[in-house]
């Protein structure tokens, strides 16, 4: 498995992250086998939010880190917190240092390898937010931290009140066919919908200032309408991964994982799958190094255009 480095940091991380949204349908012995197998692989961090499952995904997993004594060691997790489902955001000091207090328990372990804001909050004062992640960081409970699902303004808003620490993470929704931070940087100037610009030059301005993108849903198109991989709603983006997958002797997932790693910003994929095999397939999609060529060749068969 390849690694980056995360952010400004000099912590490595796996280019594929393993996220854990689902696996509360697993039982405690599927969890165990699970997250053993993805350690083999290789894929050593571990993506969670408090919403997960209600909480009950990092219960789980804490119960597979309290049988495993010494496994805590060899992993690297990363959990989320913002979000008050079906009420309101909440991006406070007061509401982030309680979330990640709960976090911690559920997880049996004492700190967070890295910490996310789920979503922004539209009542954030950002001189406290800044101050409820810092203090985190001063406490030990968290070692870096990050956010998820924000633009541009938002993240230079909040680094405009951070005095010790730097972001290191902006999740967000990318793949083949969800790649409009792409598609508004090829097609700018333009009178076309892939010109509009949803995120103030969000891919740039991460590279710019040195904040990994995590890309969830990277097999998805439209918010969770299902995957593009087999679907009858993308038949020529199918058609090439299919003859590449055919060319580099592996699958279409693979292809398709290997789209987003190569991109120069150095993205960190967050597979959301519970299978070892799929999760196997999307590792080796950074084994794979796809010509130029063949990366524009994808971006055009998922619907894409080239002006």
């Amino acid at each position: 498995m390849k690694t980056i480095l995360l952010g400004s940091s000099d912590l490595k991380v796996p280019q594929v992250a393993v996220g854990c949204m689902r696996i509360k349908e697993m039982t405690a012995g599927e969890a165990d086998s699970f997250v053993k197998g993805a350690v083999e692989l290789g894929a050593y961090f571990f993506d969670h939010a408090d919403i997960y499952g209600g909480g009950g995904c990092e219960e789980l997993f804490g119960n597979v880190l309290k049988d495993n004594p010494g496994m805590r060691e060899k992993i690297l997790i990363q959990s989320k917190a913002g979000i008050v489902p079906g009420k309101m955001y909440d991006n406070s000091k007061e509401y982030l240092v309680n979330a990640v207090d709960g976090i911690l328990k559920r997880l049996h372990t004492e700190y967070l390898d890295v910490f996310l804001i789920h979503r922004p909050d539209a009542l954030a004062d950002p001189e406290d937010t800044a101050e409820g992640l810092e203090s985190l960081v001063r406490s030990g409970k968290v070692r870096y931290f990050g956010v998820s699902n924000h633009r541009t303004e938002r993240l230079a808003l909040l680094d405009g009140y951070l005095k010790e620490h730097q972001v290191m993470v902006n999740q967000l929704q990318f793949s083949l066919a969800h790649a409009s931070m792409i598609q508004s940087g090829m097609e700018a100037n333009m009178l076309t919908d892939g010109a509009l610009d949803r995120d103030g030059g969000l891919l740039d301005y991460c590279r710019l200032h040195r904040i990994t993108i995590q890309t969830w849903s990277p097999f998805q198109y439209g918010f969770f309408k299902g995957s593009f991989i087999d679907s009858p709603e993308y038949p020529k983006l199918n058609r090439v991964l299919l003859e590449l997958a055919e060319k580099y002797n592996t699958t279409k997932t693979a292809v398709a994982s290997a789209w987003i790693l190569c991109h120069p910003a150095k993205m960190q994929l967050i597979s959301g799958s519970t299978r070892l095999e799929r999760l196997k397939e999307i590792c080796y999609g950074t084994e794979i190094n796809l010509t130029r060529e063949e990366w524009y060749r994808l971006y055009l068969a998922a619907g894409h255009m080239l002006p």
